[in-house]
């Protein structure tokens, strides 16, 4: 037992051990531990023949954990010592040599680094295919009328496509992010700092570098292995993505209910009642609604473990796994149900197109056209603001009060307030790039496909 006399406690066994879930590090510590291998051999700390049977071994491990055969046993403390022991095993006690020059604390930092960007590079995967989905659904839906909103309450009409690609933008917001956390998992490789000091051995840590895909090696050993800023880049990255699915999931919700009935969810992703047969209920867009404090959770945890831990390594890192395995596989899962929750909704297009027709919502462009006719803009808002205020008094809607009407609140108002308030015209009225007309949404739906592009070949 080394140092110890006596042997761990169960309890304590149980509260140290990180096998139960750290063991999806598999695939990364064996990448690590050939790399490590072929760094030993270099710098002629192993001969060729042990270089080869260590490799072998390793290949034979692999294939058991692949296969499912892989044995962890109760000793186990964790995937690496599983990982080695095993290797053992299989190559003899040559498999002692392969932790020459390498502490637990470089090797899980290492093994956590690429897992990272393993997972940044499906997200950004899944993050492109969304938007594709949202940029097909905003082209079918380029010219279909809908209110748009401020407060819940109706504002302006905008086009749905327009709204849809607002997801769109934010998504690809959250691409740049999953892209930059990504960049930052390889941006400096642990492997080789040792414990905390470095190593004894001069061992080509540029070669292990480039074998693994890092930048370069981590420049302070203490800093590379109490380093976990890679991680706390990704769980960022997928909280506010997670929000933002969640948004998405919210309007969803509202915009399926019978008081909107903007949109059907499909059946395959829809539930019923237990005991109302009649309903339908969008639970794919409520769960997406209720998983992002999850995510934030996760953010939450590692920034908490984190915060004042002292320098170099300490047990409490160990709490980093649970936390960004929890958010990938929430955060995959959610940007995979979005895209095929919305590949099967359906738009009633009579519905959003009568909720658009509401002629209140066209307050804004009456306000404009007094404003081109000389009036400031806020004199401009109180008149049209009285105009509502009339209109509601006399249960009518705007385009109902007549020209004598129009002359107490304003001498600038004739039949041109009528046009304005004719059905369109204030949605094609907004000219501005990024607005929601025609002609800068088509430059919008071009500008989304010229970013879909660059992100697929970004991601080859």
């Amino acid at each position: 037992m080394g140092r110890f006399e006596e042997p761990p406690d169960p309890l304590f066994r149980r509260l140290n051990a990180s096998v139960a879930f750290d063991r999806r590090l598999w695939r990364e510590d064996v990448a690590g531990s050939r790399a490590h291998v072929e760094s030993l051999h270099r710098a002629g700390v192993i001969e060729g023949a042990d270089r080869n049977a260590l490799l072998a071994g390793l290949d034979a491990v692999a294939a058991e954990l692949d296969g499912g055969s892989f044995e962890f046993r109760d000793e186990d403390e964790d995937v690496h010592m599983a990982i080695e022991r095993r290797l053992t095993e299989i190559a003899g006690p040559v498999g002692g040599k392969l932790h020459t020059g390498r502490s637990r604390n470089d090797q899980v930092a290492t093994d956590l680094a690429l897992f990272a960007r393993a997972h940044s590079e499906r997200a950004l995967e899944l993050t492109g295919g969304l938007m594709s989905r949202l940029l097909e659904l905003a082209v079918a839906h380029a010219d279909w009328p809908m209110p748009g909103y401020t407060h819940l309450q109706r504002a302006q009409a905008v086009y749905l496509g327009h709204h849809l690609l607002a997801y769109f933008w934010m998504l690809a917001r959250d691409a740049r992010r999953f892209g930059a956390a990504r960049a930052a998992a390889v941006d400096s490789l642990p492997l080789g700092a040792g414990a905390l000091a470095g190593l004894n051995w001069e061992l080509d840590r540029e070669a292990t570098a480039r074998e693994l895909g890092f930048e370069a090696p981590a420049a302070n050993s203490i800093d590379a292995v109490s380093n976990r800023d890679f991680v706390l880049d990704y769980l960022h990255a997928a909280s506010v993505c997670a929000t933002h699915l969640s948004r998405l999931g919210a309007e969803i919700v509202i915009w399926s209910s019978e008081e909107f009935g903007f949109c059907k969810p499909a059946d395959d992703f829809s539930s019923g009642s237990s005991l109302m047969p009649q309903k339908k209920n969008p639970d794919a867009a409520e769960l997406l609604r209720a998983k992002a404090p999850r995510v934030t959770g996760s953010l939450l945890t590692l920034t908490g473990v984190l915060h004042a831990l002292p320098l170099a390594y300490s047990k409490d890192l160990q709490e980093d796994k649970e936390a960004l395995f929890d958010a990938v596989d929430t955060i995959e899962l959610c940007l995979e149900a979005a895209e095929r929750m919305l590949a099967g909704l359906a738009f009633d297009r009579a519905r959003l197109a009568a909720a658009a027709a509401d002629e209140m919502v066209a307050a804004t462009d009456v306000a404009d056209l007094l404003v081109r006719r000389g009036m400031p803009f806020r004199e401009a808002h109180g008149v049209v603001g009285g105009l509502v205020r009339t209109a509601l008094e006399l249960g009518v809607s705007l385009s109902e009060l007549d020209r004598d009407e129009l002359a107490r609140h304003s001498e600038l108002l004739d039949d041109e307030y009528y046009e304005v308030l004719g059905e369109g015209a204030w949605l094609e009225s907004k000219r501005s790039q990024g607005g929601t007309g025609s002609a800068p949404l088509a430059a919008q739906i071009e500008a989304a496909r010229r970013v879909l592009e660059s992100l697929s070949e970004a991601g080859r």
